[in-house]
């Protein structure tokens, strides 16, 4: 499918996350490019991609299927390049060395300051200039952007927006003017994919922000959750949203009879309050978006989907685990086909529009798992082959018994 010279008609917005972000993005997506008949997730129109959902979606454009991304990136060590963990906790070690560098002369410059003007300015406030010597990041990203090179440098994939069929508009903040720059777009296309995507998943704090001609990137997250105005633009008439955060309600835990890590949210420390008021302000502000794409661009239809609000394993989930990351692929996995039966009869009419269809009778399979091997007692190499025999027998079962039009 490619988009040129038409106006796109199906696309695909993903939001940030960080890790725990894109695993959960990950299953949702299996579960939707399974139960959406009528449609391929790796071959829409148009794709956008905040943060961690900018990742992904690099993949889609290139027409890597949400399975083969869960087997690159969840499911991977029997790969020969599997996906670690680690590669996001890399110490950004220029970044220490330039700030150490800078750390005597600001020293000097303080001190300076201080005995000059000792009287009228004091202590802390000649030398707050040594919080410039504090690193910008912890980690480097540049492991993200290297993996993501190496992927898209397969036969058949590109790393540069212009080879692409399908639109991709990777989304990052410049620091200095809080600008959204949409990577991808005229002006912004021949940075390279994995740049842009290493520059829209730099979270402040964690990663230092990215120099790309001059200017700063940081978080695209930063002015706006989903940024699908981008697709909605292009004029995308049906827009398919995944976003992986939402606050937390403990009410709602405790009514669905989940049990939460802690009895309240302050008890688990300053991690969780910060995790719950990050989410809290990205959520808000997604609804408000949600909102103004309903006003701006009415002929269009724009599907949310993500997790519930009493979604305690979500919440409480750690992503550098491998037993987590399966577990949580998997919880999204199966959370995404449950909402897809409980919206059925609104979904269905929808999707009709576009020539969609729901797989009701695939949706039937309560017990469906998005792998449903066990991996207890098996070896690495066997390992590796039985999902390899998993998915061929899952590719020919989908293709016989749920062959797509068009």
């Amino acid at each position: 499918m490619t988009t040129t010279g038409r106006q796109a008609r199906i696309g695909v917005a993903l939001a940030g996350g960080g890790p725990l972000g894109a695993i959960y993005e990950i299953g949702a997506l299996v579960a939707l490019d399974e139960a959406l008949l009528g449609v391929d997730l790796a071959a829409c129109d148009v794709y956008v991609g905040v943060s961690a959902g900018a990742f992904l979606a690099a993949g889609l454009a290139n027409g890597i299927a949400p399975r083969e991304m869960h087997r690159m990136l969840v499911d991977s060590d029997g790969d020969d390049d599997p996906f670690e963990p680690g590669r996001l906790l890399h110490p950004a070690w220029p970044e220490y060395r330039r700030r150490v560098a800078a750390a005597p002369a600001l020293l000097l410059g303080a001190a300076r300051a201080y005995l000059e003007a000792a009287r009228h300015r004091g202590f802390f406030e000649s030398f707050l200039r040594l919080a410039r010597a504090i690193p910008t990041g912890v980690f480097d990203p540049a492991g993200i952007a290297a993996y993501l090179e190496r992927v898209l440098s397969v036969p058949g994939r590109t790393d540069d927006f212009r080879e692409l069929r399908r639109r991709l508009y990777v989304v990052a903040t410049d620091l200095d003017t809080c600008e959204a720059v949409a990577f991808g777009s005229p002006g912004w296309d021949d940075v390279p994919i994995s740049r842009a995507v290493q520059a829209s998943a730099a979270l402040p704090g964690l990663y230092p922000p990215v120099p790309i001609r001059g200017r700063h990137f940081v978080d695209g997250a930063l002015m706006k959750t989903l940024h699908g105005s981008a697709a909605l633009q292009q004029g995308a008439r049906l827009l398919l949203c995944v976003n992986a955060l939402v606050p937390f309600d403990a009410r709602v835990a405790a009514r669905a009879g989940t049990r939460a890590s802690v009895e309240a949210l302050v008890d688990g420390g300053l991690p969780i309050v910060l995790s719950q008021a990050f989410r809290a302000i990205i959520h808000s502000r997604m609804q408000a978006g949600m909102g103004r794409y309903r006003n701006e661009f009415p002929e269009a239809d724009v599907l949310l989907f993500e997790p519930d609000r009493g979604d305690a394993e979500m919440f409480y989930s750690n992503p550098f685990s491998y037993s987590e990351r399966r577990r949580l692929s998997e919880h999204a996995y199966r959370h995404t086909r449950a909402e897809l039966r409980r919206r059925a009869s609104e979904l269905a009419p929808i999707l009709a529009r576009h020539g969609i269809t729901l797989d009701r009778a695939g949706l039937a399979d309560v017990d469906r798992r998005l792998d449903p091997a066990p991996r207890h007692h098996r070896g690495h190499r066997g390992a590796a082959s039985s999902r390899q025999l998993e998915r061929a027998l899952h590719d020919i079962e989908r293709a016989l018994g749920s062959r797509r039009p068009g």
